[in-house]
């Protein structure tokens, strides 16, 4: 299988919400993540992301999907990119408020690096979380 296949395979894994179980095999031992964005600046890690992810969208936005627009892969970087957009709603316990019913639809991008034999060896996700957020009812 290709790294671009084991990427894809990926991420539809942590946006279907699959947690660290359903994203281990995708992933290479101390792979790092990165992201300028609250509330996802103390995350270091693909597997805390992968948590994350998990826990947030199977509570406070329970029911959320995501929509893929784009993906490619640059053999020289080895780098795939991935453009989406994610849609949910505040409707389950949890979060920094009480269930606010809004919704928000924000666009965010996955970059992911590759190590040549089958594994994620880093993760950059580019999002505007402030306005996520504020769509939500949380800012």
């Amino acid at each position: 299988m290709s790294d671009f296949q084991i990427a894809t395979d990926f991420f539809h894994a942590c946006e279907s919400l699959k947690g660290w179980e359903g994203c281990k095999g995708f992933v290479a031992d101390g792979a790092v993540f990165a992201a300028q964005c609250e509330p996802l600046t103390e995350i270091t890690t693909v597997q805390g992301y992968c948590e994350w992810m998990a826990a947030v969208g199977n509570g406070p936005l329970k029911g959320c999907t995501y929509n893929l627009h784009s993906s490619s892969y640059d053999e020289q970087s080895r780098t795939a990119l991935f453009f989406a957009t994610f849609t949910a709603s505040h409707v389950g316990d949890g979060g920094p408020v009480e269930p606010t019913q809004k919704q928000t639809n924000t666009d965010y991008v996955y970059a992911l690096t590759m190590d040549g034999a089958g594994k994620v060896t880093k993760m950059c996700k580019i999002w505007n979380a402030p306005w996520a957020l504020k769509e939500l009812g949380w800012g």
